[in-house]
């Protein structure tokens, strides 16, 4: 197989990565990306950075950048200082518009912030959850049957994308036939940044904003059914659920919608691909893994998500002075917190550029840090990315990518958009 070159033995960065260069920085090699953070967490730990450029919006004032596990620790558990409701997945400050359909529970404080948690936790309880492994298992085994003869594939829009984005979707009660649609909407929103989704940068916002106002629609219409035609899917019991006599708004319900199909859809999507490819190129995790398949999956799914960090950062904005990492910040600074970085640093990661799926312990944040702002759907996740890996060892153990990662160009999501990968035909005999 051909190598894909992400290691990063012998990796030296003797400059200041440029933390803002969307189309420099984030498109340079795995191991160049992993080499300048290990410097910044040496030399400066919290470096200031001016801001991105974003379409036509105007440049802010900067930001700071924790790289350092613990700093990032912090700020996640001292949700009233670094706050989220000025905005959470972009730097640059977006326009009230644009907050209407992306305004969820990630960019928001307490007290709403809690609320809404409260409500839509009604449509994920435990006894929910756990009747939805079933159909991920039936959802994985129908994917590796459509690809099992062929001998290969395009892993991400055959294998990957596909797993999240039905169940996603049949949790929320969206017909197939809109599955597509729903795909390709979530592509532009995560994928505004590179040019094969949004060509003309000038028009990232009217991009992201036609996308947003797409899904919003889809959700509106169908929680007004649901409303009077209810049935067993998360959008019935979240128009219908009542928490302290208060229920979701027709707006919330959609922005959650929109969360929810772009964070639990592209993310474990990446995280599935990521995983397909370290594989490759670490035969011998492989080997280790498909020897006590039973016994490594629970630590080789929590290193995929720790090596991957699909979520590159998310922002913060200080409600008031603080001092973190022995740097004085300013009421109204902003603050990007490197979950990737965070996740590669050696105070808490043994060799922290490896890969070893028996990594234990890992106390990764790739489901974002501690505090009221952890990912809502962290355990299905782990649980969607458990029964593909098992599907995939089992039937095809030999599946391996032919070619490098096909990379999204993005500072917020660390993606790939296609990883041609090989098997024998007709999988494991």
């Amino acid at each position: 197989m051909a190598p894909t070159g992400t290691s990063t033995e012998g990796s030296t960065w003797t400059g200041r990565p440029d933390l803002s260069d969307v189309h420099g920085f984030w498109t340079a090699p795995i191991a160049e990306r992993a080499a300048a953070f290990a410097a910044l967490r040496e030399r400066e730990p919290v470096p200031f950075y001016p801001e991105p450029e974003l379409g036509p919006l105007p440049k802010g004032p900067g930001f700071w950048a924790l790289t350092r596990h613990d700093d990032l620790a912090e700020a996640s558990r001292n949700a009233s200082v670094f706050t989220s409701g000025k905005g959470a997945t972009n730097v640059v400050d977006m326009p009230p518009e644009f907050l209407e359909f992306y305004g969820s529970m990630i960019n928001m404080d307490d007290p709403r912030h809690a609320r809404l948690r409260r409500i839509v936790s009604r449509g994920f309880t435990p006894k929910r959850l756990a009747g939805l492994t079933e159909e991920v298992q039936r959802t994985a085994r129908t994917i590796v049957d459509d690809v099992i003869e062929h001998g290969e594939c395009d892993a991400v829009t055959a294998i990957s994308a596909r797993l999240p984005l039905k169940i996603v979707c049949d949790m929320m009660g969206v017909p197939v036939s809109q599955y597509e649609f729903v795909f390709d909407r979530s592509n532009i929103i995560l994928g505004a940044s590179d040019p094969e989704y949004v060509p003309d940068a000038e028009n990232i916002i009217t991009a992201l904003l036609q996308a947003g106002h797409e899904l919003a629609e889809l959700m509106r219409d169908l929680g007004r059914y649901r409303v009077e035609n209810p049935t067993d899917d998360v959008t019935s019991a979240l128009v219908n659920a009542e928490v302290d006599g208060e229920r979701l708004t027709p707006d919330e319900l959609a922005s959650f919608f929109i969360l929810l199909v772009v964070a639990g859809n592209e993310t474990t999507r990446n995280a599935i691909s990521w995983g397909l490819h370290l594989l490759t190129e670490h035969p011998e995790q492989r080997a280790a893994w498909l020897a006590d398949l039973d016994g490594v999956t629970p630590t080789a799914v929590e290193e995929i998500v720790r090596w991957a960090s699909p979520v590159i950062f998310m922002r913060r904005t200080l409600a008031t002075d603080a001092v973190l990492g022995g740097q004085q910040m300013r009421e109204g600074d902003k603050v990007a917190l490197f979950y990737w970085a965070a996740n590669r640093d050696p105070a808490h990661f043994r060799d922290p550029d490896a890969f070893d799926v028996r990594r234990s312990p890992n106390p990764h944040v790739g489901f974002g840090g501690a505090g009221p702002h952890f990912c809502l759907g962290a355990h299905l996740a782990r649980r969607e990315m458990t029964v593909m890996f098992r599907e995939l060892l089992t039937r095809v153990p030999d599946i391996a990518a032919t070619a490098p990662p096909r990379r999204l160009q993005s500072m917020f999501i660390n993606g790939i958009k296609s990883l041609p990968v090989a098997f024998t035909p007709g999988g494991a005999r």
